[in-house]
């Protein structure tokens, strides 16, 4: 089951010069102009569609719920828009993800981008419609990205290709294994358990990340993943940064790699640490929803898409 060749998700078309993406903000509202990343998506012959959310604010939020659905469902539905850009994260995706009718994608599929609270939007996509998605840096992150991180993001939304190759972590379980890629923030992925927005994991292959959690609040997730059965059958698991983890006074005892590990231990597929993806400068871009091959060796990880 694990060497089976995985069936790819629709894959919405690649941009081009000229084309045009929007930006939208279903979540919480932005800090402050995306000057940068606007000059960046232009250098790369891109027409920048601002939507109405990323100068709107409603408490923590760009506008409240409904006003955030009608922006991301007026950009779903301009067929003249290719690509989707989440200016940002934080919280509310949740509340917004039901009001919004994704079916036109279905008919006319586009890229949609982002990472952490995207999450909820990559896997709602990928369980109702079979729609590839990119994990990818989004514009209240681009002043502070790594140059590999944008450029990966390039290549993703042009349709250049990408590969992935770094140095071994010392707890990686060795192997290889193909299947679609799938995941996100660990926390989100809980949040999806047993919705609309859930998929099974079997055969695939798992990434992983999380920002600010507790240990212990790390353990249990994990733990909700593996007892809600989607840990079992995995083809392969990622685990990409986990970042400004928190410990209680009383130390927790393991690491996030040893949490993992121990959860995982009776499994035999590989399991990559330290990829360069999630909450960090180096986030570089992944396609959810495409096969990808992973191979973990001693001396060695590369994962390329096939």
């Amino acid at each position: 089951m694990h060497n089976a060749t995985p069936i790819s998700g629709i894959q919405p078309p690649y941009l081009k010069k000229g084309d045009k993406i929007a930006i939208t903000c279903p979540a919480k509202k932005l800090p402050n102009p995306m000057t940068d990343a606007i000059a960046l998506l232009q250098s790369w012959g891109l027409e920048v569609v601002l939507g109405e959310t990323v100068d709107t604010s409603f408490h923590q939020f760009a506008g409240d719920d409904n006003f955030r659905a009608r922006d991301m469902q007026r950009l779903i539905d301009d067929d003249s828009v290719k690509a989707i850009i989440a200016a940002r994260g934080g919280y509310g995706t949740i509340r917004i993800v039901d009001k919004v009718n994704f079916s036109r994608l279905a008919q006319n599929p586009k890229w949609l981008i982002g990472f952490s609270d995207i999450t909820l939007l990559h896997t709602h996509l990928y369980s109702n419609y079979n729609i590839q998605t990119i994990h990818g840096q989004m514009p209240v992150n681009i002043p502070d990205a790594s140059a590999r991180s944008l450029e990966s993001l390039k290549k993703a939304l042009l349709g250049e290709e990408i590969t992935y190759s770094f140095n071994p972590h010392p707890l990686n379980r060795c192997g290889e294994g193909a299947g679609v890629l799938i995941g996100g923030n660990l926390s989100l992925l809980i949040a999806s358990l047993g919705s609309v927005s859930d998929f099974s994991y079997d055969g695939k292959i798992l990434f992983i990340e999380d920002v600010g959690e507790y240990l212990y609040s790390t353990d249990r997730m994990i733990r909700t993943l593996d007892r809600a059965g989607k840990l079992k059958n995995l083809a392969g698991l990622i685990v990409g940064s986990f970042t400004d983890i928190k410990d209680n006074d009383i130390p927790f005892g393991q690491t996030v790699e040893d949490i993992v590990m121990d959860v995982v231990k009776d499994y035999n597929y590989p399991v990559c640490f330290d990829f360069p993806a999630g909450h960090i400068s180096d986030n570089c871009s992944l396609i959810f929803g495409r096969g990808l091959q992973l191979s973990v060796k001693a001396h060695h990880v590369a994962a390329s898409y096939i």
